[in-house]
């Protein structure tokens, strides 16, 4: 990685990077100050599409946690832009929750069931079979099928849950149309979070904590990656795939003074 330009910009995970079951993971709140005291641009990223960026902002920051509003990238501003590069001023079906049906209202979307240029399904704690009943009929009726992300889990306190990728998989059964997923791994969320803060991939870095979202997308976009060992993907695991981090770490602390 010799010949890489210099990092001038961030991207780094939220899950797993610098925080874990609610709670800030040694090295983040050092990490973090240095970014916010360099001047470089950088964006915490986040597959769960349940929030927006001001209410991760307030959840962070009670945790000790300065992250800036501008600074937060979710699965649903990725999608949002996606659609309104896709379709300007649409009409969406959307099963989420706030961070994703601000997200489209931002962009001027008409959300709706009648007859809707799209569906879009998000994370959310209460997937109702009735929302996913008129989800299929929409999308057999012409709406094409949007997901915000793949993650077929996602974290709690007691346990997995069943997150957006698996209520996709239900509804692909149903209607045999698979969804597009603007969300990790597709590099599509690093390349909008990128032109969002005005920076390019050859002098960007991403930090993740999974090898199949953080380190793929990162890698799709043309960014030096970095495999943090806090989260879900162990030692032994990354040799399993077919590529590789430019660099594995024991966590986020370690890459306080490459800022």
């Amino acid at each position: 990685m010799a010949d890489r330009k210099p990092i001038e910009s961030w991207l780094t995970d939220m899950d797993g990077v610098l925080i874990h079951e609610g709670v800030p993971i040694p090295g983040a709140d050092a990490f973090l100050k240095k970014l916010r005291e360099s001047g470089r641009p950088f964006l915490v990223l986040t597959n769960n599409s349940m929030y927006t960026p001001r209410d991760l902002h307030a959840r962070l920051r009670r945790m000790g946690l300065d992250v800036p509003i501008e600074s937060i990238w979710t699965s649903a501003l990725a999608t949002a832009q996606f659609l309104d590069d896709q379709r300007p001023g649409g009409s969406a079906y959307v099963i989420g929750e706030a961070g994703l049906t601000t997200a489209l209202h931002d962009i001027g979307y008409i959300l709706t069931d009648h007859e809707p240029d799209y569906v879009v399904l998000g994370e959310t704690r209460t997937y109702s079979f009735e929302a996913m009943t008129k989800a299929v009929r929409l999308i057999l009726g012409g709406a094409r099928f949007i997901c915000t992300n793949p993650d077929e889990t996602g974290p709690s306190t007691e346990g997995p849950l069943p997150a957006t990728g698996a209520v996709a998989a239900l509804i692909t059964q149903a209607t045999g149309k698979k969804p597009y997923f603007a969300g990790k791994p597709n590099p599509l969320m690093m390349r909008t979070g990128l032109n969002a803060i005005g920076a390019h991939s050859e002098s960007s870095a991403m930090i993740g904590d999974r090898m199949d979202t953080d380190v793929l997308a990162g890698m799709e976009a043309g960014m030096q990656t970095f495999l943090v060992l806090t989260g879900l993907t162990r030692p032994d695991q990354v040799e399993d795939f077919p590529y590789r981090p430019s660099q594995v770490l024991d966590s986020i602390a370690d890459l306080v003074d490459r800022v």
